[in-house]
């Protein structure tokens, strides 16, 4: 077997999406058999001992205080963006100028104008770029997919999309960088709504117009912060500040096809810790996911048998499902990080054969601008057309 190329990873920003690309970069080896081969070559951070600890933790070989520094180096092939929404336009543009394929989480940026910046800089730099919409990549959505473009489920009518979580409802949650406008550019909206948009996408095509809705709960909260996990140790004298993103989002959309969208994302829906759901109907069948149990498709068909009919239950983890054939048998299910293991399986691919993958930073700008005209909307409440 002859000696694999390898490409030299460095990322930007160790915490909650650092450990989950680590973790992948360093499996994926284990279930894929690529012509290339991820190193962990360098970590980057701002707080030197935060990220030292990280790289240590995680397995890279060395770790940058400057994310400049990082994008300089002649060591470096990728650079995977895990930082802040406001935070990805500057660090993208750098690194495609400088000729590294780029992995950036999402949204991909605050507006769409700086998403565009970002895809026209990687497209003119000719290098491969992703934008980390982990869901795509749940063999369950790709088997959907495949049940919508094969017709099994006849011509698509609804769809209904939720992303539910409840950690913010604690009035004494201080105002993080994802309750600033300036640093995420929105609230629940970018932050999950961003994935239902792109599953909708990817799932029954192009939006064409949308109308919106926002609310913001909790308008005042306590400007320090505290310790993870600590929510409540935030003392009443805390100084306060004005919350200025949305806690909740709720959407109409129509589709190009003429499929009719009912897309909903909240951070204040109590009990759920991750509530990412669809429900798309057909004229033959339909199916309904949770991530939750992410394994799990329930699929409804019109044409079995009648006293028989019902949603079934298929636990998408036969090798026929996609992905799922380098894992384990059948039935033995896999979890949240191998969406990631998956979706940079793709990556990696896309560099091996010079052919960009997607979701890429064509797709995060087209998020985007919905995105942008949800907001717009829920500002106006107007109907807003998607002008790509």
């Amino acid at each position: 077997m002859g000696q694999k190329k390898k490409v030299r990873i460095g990322m930007i920003g160790y915490k909650f999406m650092g450990k989950a690309h680590s973790h992948a970069y360093r499996d994926l080896p284990f279930y894929f058999d690529l012509d290339i081969e991820p190193v962990l070559q360098a970590i980057a951070g701002r707080d030197e001992e935060g990220v030292k600890l990280a790289a240590e933790k995680y397995g890279w070989l060395s770790y940058e205080t400057d994310w400049r520094r990082l994008i300089e180096r002649d060591d470096i092939d990728v650079i995977d963006i895990g930082t802040p929404n406001f935070s990805h336009v500057e660090m993208a543009i750098a690194a495609a100028e400088a000729g590294k394929h780029v992995l950036c989480e999402k949204p991909l940026a605050l507006n769409q104008e700086q998403a565009m910046r970002m895809w026209k800089a990687a497209d003119k730099s000719g290098v491969i770029h992703m934008i980390c919409h982990n869901y795509r990549f749940v063999p369950a959505i790709q088997y959907a997919r495949k049940l919508i473009a094969d017709g099994t489920l006849g011509e698509i009518y609804h769809l209904r999309a939720q992303y539910l979580q409840d950690w913010l409802m604690d009035p004494a949650h201080p105002i993080t960088w994802k309750l600033s406008k300036e640093v995420s550019g929105s609230g629940a909206l970018g932050d999950l709504m961003s994935h239902s948009v792109d599953l909708a996408r990817f799932l029954v095509g192009e939006i064409k117009e949308v109308t919106g809705m926002k609310e913001t709960f909790i308008k005042k909260r306590p400007l320090e912060e505290v310790p993870s996990g600590e929510v409540n140790s935030t003392s009443a004298e805390a100084p306060m500040g004005d919350v200025d993103v949305d806690d909740a989002v709720a959407v109409l959309a129509r589709f190009e096809s003429g499929t009719m969208g009912v897309l909903e994302a909240t951070r204040f829906g109590k009990g759920n810790r991750n509530g990412n759901r669809l429900e798309i109907n057909g004229s033959k069948g339909s199916i309904r996911w949770d991530m939750e149990n992410m394994n799990l498709l329930q699929l409804y068909l019109d044409n079995d048998e009648q006293g028989m009919q019902g949603f079934r239950t298929i636990n998408c983890t036969e090798s026929i499902h996609p992905f799922s054939g380098a894992y384990w048998p059948a039935g033995h299910i896999i979890g949240y990080e191998h969406t990631f293991i998956n979706l940079i399986h793709d990556f990696l691919k896309g560099i091996s054969t010079n052919t960009n993958p997607t979701p890429n930073f064509e797709d995060g700008y087209r998020n985007q601008v919905i995105l942008d005209a949800i907001e717009k909307s829920a500002s106006t409440g107007a109907w807003m057309k998607v002008v790509y």
